[in-house]
């Protein structure tokens, strides 16, 4: 495979002829074609794996953007398609959030089936006498953690609800687990693959998104950045910081240096699902009127909303702002990047009480932005609301304001949009499951 945006899709179509839900579509793996990665695979097999793999973390990826975006009242997704993105998802005269809606259904399914190729990955790999133990260490290292950063995706909508982690043999499923069993397990399944790919030997090839993270020494970066994220989650602040170390995390680098989702309009893969074109109508998203409500008057960051020709409304609700964060049908989703991380490092140095540590990442990213120095109270109730304001903007429309917000407990301070609206903790497990 080369590093353009051209993805092998073998994978995809295999696994999609028996996985569309988390039980019934595993299928059968007895399956022929399966069989023929599972029985002593050579390493064009494998990295056909790997490429499918990746490619198939692109699918409804869009949607997981629009949920969390929609939930955590940072747009508006108009459709003249679906009305339930301005009805379910915000609880629109007493609209409830349904275990069989496209939005929960869609994204649980795509994001299990890219766990199921990593599960084939593994097995495959495990399986194979044609490659190295060294190479073997890279497949199964770089399968685990994209398999735990999915898990994370699932978890992240579904919350105390739960997930299934164990789905490796379709016959036994293993149990729903709750919330924190579930980040445990995954922050355990990060720490396994960091430990095999230090003997690792990259034989595969990734699409130019992880550029700069593609040989061991990167995927080990990458994968100690998405540890600091679930360690934050689980309010591990010292091992937020100890992965940030062996991350990519830089205060003085470009704060997009990261991983990313690639798309490409070659034949055969896809655009960009977050992308639509500034002042569409019909099918639209649109920035929440709080976003540049709220924002200081000289933060650039005002460029992720757009003003429109003329505003747009639908069903009660109106904006006069496009969300413009991906500006073309090409542009690059980020899985994380460095302007994260450091605000991961500001928010553990703040629940640290290490003030001054915290001052200098905040301070980073507010200059950064076209703002001074913060000037606001020293005590960790205040830097809090900063970290979550510089969250609010540097992040936008990238997944992250609605688990923030319900993570310190803060959802109640979410807007009411219209009389009976509702705001969600989560979202149910889906009826196919």
């Amino acid at each position: 495979m080369s590093k353009s945006h051209t993805f092998l899709s073998i994978l995809v179509i295999l696994i999609s002829t028996f996985l569309s839900s988390c039980d019934k579509d595993y299928g059968n793996l007895n399956n022929p074609t399966v069989d023929s990665y599972l029985d002593n695979a050579n390493q064009s097999q494998l990295n056909n794996l790997v490429a499918g793999t990746e490619s198939a973390m692109r699918n409804n990826l869009g949607l997981y953007l629009d949920d969390i975006g929609i939930l955590g009242r940072e747009l508006y997704r108009f459709s003249n398609s679906d009305p339930r993105y301005y009805t379910d998802l915000l609880g629109a005269n007493d609209a409830q959030l349904q275990n069989t809606g496209f939005y929960i259904v869609n994204v649980w399914a795509s994001r299990y089936r890219v766990i199921k190729n990593c599960n084939v990955l593994i097995e495959a790999a495990n399986a194979s006498t044609l490659i190295t133990d060294n190479e073997r260490n890279g497949y199964v290292g770089f399968a685990k953690t994209i398999k735990a950063y999915q898990l994370l995706l699932v978890l992240n909508l579904t919350y105390k609800n739960g997930i299934r982690v164990d789905v490796a043999d379709p016959n036994h499923l293993g149990p729903i687990v709750g919330y924190d069993e579930a980040l445990t397990k995954i922050a355990e399944l990060l720490d396994e693959a960091s430990a095999q790919m230090i003997s690792a030997k990259i034989s595969f090839q990734l699409s130019s998104g992880f550029s700069g993270f593609d040989d061991a020494a990167g995927l080990i970066k990458f994968n100690k950045a998405l540890s600091a994220r679930v360690a934050v989650y689980q309010k591990n602040w010292d091992k937020a910081l100890t992965d940030l170390k062996s991350s990519f995390y830089n205060l003085s680098t470009n704060f997009n240096t990261g991983v990313f989702n690639v798309f490409s309009t070659g034949s055969g893969d896809q655009l960009n699902p977050a992308f639509f074109p500034q002042n569409s109508s019909g099918e639209t998203r649109v920035a929440h009127p709080g976003f540049s409500r709220e924002i200081d008057s000289s933060d650039d960051r005002i460029g992720k909303a757009t003003l429109r020709a003329m505003p747009i409304s639908s069903s009660g609700l109106t904006s006069d702002r496009d969300v413009w964060v991906f500006k073309s049908n090409t542009a690059a989703i980020p899985i994380i990047r460095n302007e994260e991380l450091i605000l991961i490092y500001a928010e553990a140095n703040i629940q640290k009480s290490n003030f001054s540590e915290a001052l200098l990442a905040i301070n980073n990213i507010r200059n950064g932005h076209r703002l001074g120095n913060y000037t606001g109270a020293m005590t960790s109730s205040a830097l809090i609301d900063e970290l979550l304001v510089q969250r609010r903007y540097s992040l936008f429309s990238e997944g992250h304001r609605w688990l923030d917000l319900r993570r310190y407990n803060l959802l109640n301070t979410l807007p009411i949009d219209r009389p009976n609206d509702d705001i969600w903790s989560s979202f149910p497990i889906p009826s196919t499951e």
